[in-house]
C-alpha cells in the first residue's frame, strides 16, 4: 500500500528531491509546508494535491492565498511557524519528513514524534540543538527516526545486521572537505560567497553549502552521530573523502569496515529512509565503476577549518554547548551571504561562543530557543 507523506521544508533542495521519491514511489503527499517560495509551492499543490499547506513567511502566506481563492479543491492553509509544527501533530500520515532549515525544525521533530509519527529527519538541527530532548520523546512515545543525510544514512544501512550492530566500536564519518580543501587561513580570507558556494560534488541549499565549505556541516553531522548511534565523540572520526562516493563507514570489535558507496544523489538516503526496511528501485542512477577512475582519502584540517573544532568542542562540553554553537553558526552564515562578514568570521565567531561559557547540565525546549537567542546576539556584538 502506497504511503502517506508529510513534507516540512519541501519547496528546498530536500523537499524537491524527496518529492521525486514520492512521484517514483507512488507515494500520496497528506501535506506540504514551506518558507516562502509560493511559486514553486504552488506547482506542487497543482501536482500532489495535499489536503493541507503551511507557509512559515506571513507575506508568502498571504500571496498563496491570494492564488488559492477560489480554486476548487484547495488545500487549507496553515500560517507561520506554528501551523508547520501543526502539520507535524496531524493524524494521517505514515511518516514525516523535516526538511526544515536549522533550528527552525526543532519544534517540528518533536511535534511528530510527540505524536505518534516516525520521522524521516533531514533537519541535523534538531539533534544538535534538542538532542536529549528529541531521543527521549521518540522513546517515549515507541516512534523513529530516520536518517536522511547522505553520511548517518550510510551508517544506518551500515547497522542493519543488528547482530553486528551491537559490537560497534567506530564511525568514520565521511566528508567531501568543500571547494576549499588543502587552502590555509591566508588563501581563504578572501574568499567570498560566489566561491563559498560551488561545491564539488553536491547540489545543495545555499546554507549547508556554506557549512559545506567551512566544515560546519561535518562538525554538526558529529553531533548528529552521537544521538542517533550511542557512540562518544572520540569514537566518530571524521575522515576527507573527496569524491563523496563512500557515504560513511562503521568498524566493528574485529576490526572490520563497512562502508556504504553510492552515486552523490540525495534521492536514495531519502528514498531508504521512506521506504525502510525495503529497498525498492528508485530514480537515482546506479555508481558506474567503470567510470570511477579512484577513491582517495584524507585527514580534515581543524586548524585552519575551526568551526568543526568549535563542535568538537561543543558536544564534549554537552548540555547546550552543540546548540549556542549551531545558533552563532547560523547568524554568521546569514552575514556571510549578506556579504557582511569574511569567510574566516564564521569559524572564528562559532568558536567564540562556544569557548564563552561552560553549557553543561540539562536543559528544556525553552532553555534551547533562550541559547540559540544568546549566541545570535553574541554573534552581533562581535562582528
Amino acid at each position: 500500500m502506497a504511503k502517506k507523506l508529510t513534507l516540512l521544508g519541501s519547496t528546498g533542495s530536500i523537499g524537491t528531491q524527496s518529492l521525486d521519491v514520492a512521484r517514483a514511489q507512488g507515494y500520496e503527499v497528506y501535506a506540504l509546508a514551506a518558507n516562502s517560495n509560493v511559486d514553486l509551492l504552488l506547482k506542487q499543490i497543482e501536482e500532489f494535491h495535499p489536503a493541507y499547506v503551511a507557509v512559515a513567511n506571513p507575506d508568502a502566506c498571504d500571496q498563496l492565498a491570494a492564488r488559492l481563492g477560489g480554486v476548487a479543491g484547495a488545500p487549507k492553509l496553515l500560517r507561520g511557524a506554528e501551523g508547520i509544527v501543526e502539520l507535524a501533530k496531524m493524524e494521517g500520515p505514515d511518516v514525516v519528513l523535516n526538511a526544515v532549515v536549522g533550528i527552525a525544525g526543532l519544534g517540528a521533530t518533536l511535534a511528530a514524534l510527540e505524536n505518534g509519527h516516525d520521522v524521516a529527519l533531514a533537519n541535523k538541527e534538531s539533534l544538535v540543538t534538542g538532542g536529549h530532548l528529541v531521543t527521549e520523546a521518540a522513546a517515549k512515545h515507541g516512534t523513529k527516526l530516520l536518517p536522511v543525510d547522505s553520511e548517518h544514512s550510510a551508517i544506518f544501512q551500515c547497522l542493519q545486521d543488528a547482530h553486528s550492530a551491537k559490537t560497534l566500536t567506530k564511525i568514520l564519518l565521511t566528508a567531501s572537505g568543500g571547494p576549499f580543501f588543502g587552502m590555509k587561513k591566508e588563501e581563504l580570507a578572501g574568499k567570498t560567497r560566489a566561491d563559498a558556494l560551488k561545491h564539488p560534488n553536491w547540489n545543495m541549499g545555499a546554507k549547508i553549502t556554506i557549512d559545506s565549505a567551512t566544515l560546519m556541516n561535518k562538525g554538526l553531522e558529529l553531533i548528529e552521530a552521537v544521538w542517533l548511534f550511542g557512540l562518544p565523540p572520540e569514537k566518530i572520526q571524521v575522515v576527507v573523502q573527496r569524491q563523496s562516493i563512500i557515504h560513511s563507514m562503521v568498524q566493528f570489535s574485529d576490526n572490520s569496515i563497512l562502508a556504504q558507496l553510492g552515486v552523490p544523489d540525495m534521492r536514495i538516503p531519502i528514498q531508504y529512509a521512506l521506504t525502510w526496511p525495503d529497498r525498492f528501485p528508485g530514480c537515482a542512477p546506479e555508481l558506474d565503476f567503470t567510470q570511477l577512475k579512484s577513491i582517495t582519502f584524507d585527514v580534515a584540517d581543524e586548524e585552519t577549518f575551526r568551526c568543526l573544532a568549535a563542535c568538537k568542542k561543543a558536544i564534549a562540553k554537552g548540555g547546550l554547548g552543540p546548540c549556542a554553537a549551531n545558533g552563532a553558526n547560523e547568524e554568521a552564515v546569514r552575514l556571510f551571504l549578506e556579504d557582511k562578514i569574511g569567510f574566516l568570521d564564521i569559524g572564528r565567531l562559532v568558536e567564540a561562543v562556544v569557548d564563552s561559557d561552560s553549557f553543561g547540565g540539562s536543559y528544556t525546549l525553552a532553555d534551547v530557543y533562550e541559547c540559540d537567542r544568546m549566541a545570535r546576539q553574541f554573534v552581533l556584538s562581535h562582528i
